[in-house]
Protein backbone atom coordinates (compact mmCIF):
# COMPACT_ATOMS: atom_id res chain seq x y z
CA UNK A 1 0.00 0.00 0.00
CA UNK A 2 0.87 3.42 -0.85
CA UNK A 3 1.86 5.35 2.52
CA UNK A 4 0.47 8.85 3.51
CA UNK A 5 -2.44 8.42 1.60
CA UNK A 6 -4.98 6.38 3.66
CA UNK A 7 -7.31 7.96 6.67
CA UNK A 8 -6.04 7.08 10.43
CA UNK A 9 -7.64 3.48 11.01
CA UNK A 10 -8.32 3.39 14.91
CA UNK A 11 -10.35 2.56 17.58
CA UNK A 12 -13.33 4.78 18.63
CA UNK A 13 -15.85 4.47 20.89
CA UNK A 14 -19.67 4.89 19.44
CA UNK A 15 -21.86 6.22 22.44
CA UNK A 16 -25.56 6.25 21.61
CA UNK A 17 -27.22 8.94 23.62
CA UNK A 18 -31.09 7.19 23.74
CA UNK A 19 -29.90 4.07 25.38
CA UNK A 20 -26.81 5.42 27.09
CA UNK A 21 -24.84 2.26 25.51
CA UNK A 22 -21.36 2.37 24.40
CA UNK A 23 -19.49 0.38 22.25
CA UNK A 24 -15.59 0.13 21.06
CA UNK A 25 -15.10 -0.67 17.38
CA UNK A 26 -12.72 0.93 14.39
CA UNK A 27 -13.48 3.93 12.42
CA UNK A 28 -11.94 6.45 10.26
CA UNK A 29 -13.98 8.96 12.04
CA UNK A 30 -11.86 12.10 14.13
CA UNK A 31 -13.53 13.39 17.26
CA UNK A 32 -12.37 16.08 18.89
CA UNK A 33 -14.00 14.54 22.18
CA UNK A 34 -12.56 11.56 23.83
CA UNK A 35 -14.06 9.60 26.97
CA UNK A 36 -12.37 6.95 29.50
CA UNK A 37 -13.95 3.67 29.44
CA UNK A 38 -14.19 0.91 31.86
CA UNK A 39 -10.49 -0.72 30.51
CA UNK A 40 -8.89 2.72 31.61
CA UNK A 41 -7.80 3.73 28.80
CA UNK A 42 -8.99 6.73 26.53
CA UNK A 43 -10.53 7.07 23.48
CA UNK A 44 -12.50 9.19 21.03
CA UNK A 45 -16.15 9.59 20.90
CA UNK A 46 -18.81 9.59 18.28
CA UNK A 47 -22.10 10.79 19.66
CA UNK A 48 -25.22 8.65 17.99
CA UNK A 49 -29.04 9.35 17.98
CA UNK A 50 -29.70 5.82 16.94
CA UNK A 51 -28.36 2.49 16.69
CA UNK A 52 -28.47 -1.15 17.37
CA UNK A 53 -29.27 -0.95 20.75
CA UNK A 54 -31.83 1.63 20.24
CA UNK A 55 -33.51 1.05 17.00
CA UNK A 56 -37.16 0.00 17.22
CA UNK A 57 -36.13 -3.37 14.81
CA UNK A 58 -33.46 -4.38 16.78
CA UNK A 59 -34.75 -3.96 19.89
CA UNK A 60 -38.30 -5.69 18.86
CA UNK A 61 -40.60 -2.76 19.65
CA UNK A 62 -41.90 -2.32 16.47
CA UNK A 63 -45.11 -0.59 15.85
CA UNK A 64 -47.86 -3.26 14.14
CA UNK A 65 -49.42 -1.02 10.92
CA UNK A 66 -52.60 -0.98 9.50
CA UNK A 67 -51.58 -2.98 6.81
CA UNK A 68 -55.54 -4.09 6.11
CA UNK A 69 -56.48 -0.77 5.48
CA UNK A 70 -53.75 0.29 3.15
CA UNK A 71 -54.63 -2.63 1.20
CA UNK A 72 -58.04 -2.44 0.94
CA UNK A 73 -57.01 1.49 0.09
CA UNK A 74 -54.77 0.50 -2.74
CA UNK A 75 -56.80 -1.72 -3.85
CA UNK A 76 -60.18 0.64 -3.94
CA UNK A 77 -57.52 2.82 -5.83
CA UNK A 78 -55.99 0.96 -7.86
CA UNK A 79 -57.71 -2.36 -8.34
CA UNK A 80 -59.30 -4.12 -11.65
CA UNK A 81 -62.18 -2.65 -13.08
Amino acid sequence: MKKEIHPDYREVVFWDQSSDTKFITRSTLKPAETITMEDGKSYPVVKVEVSSASHPFYTGKNVMLDTAGRVEKFMKRYGKK
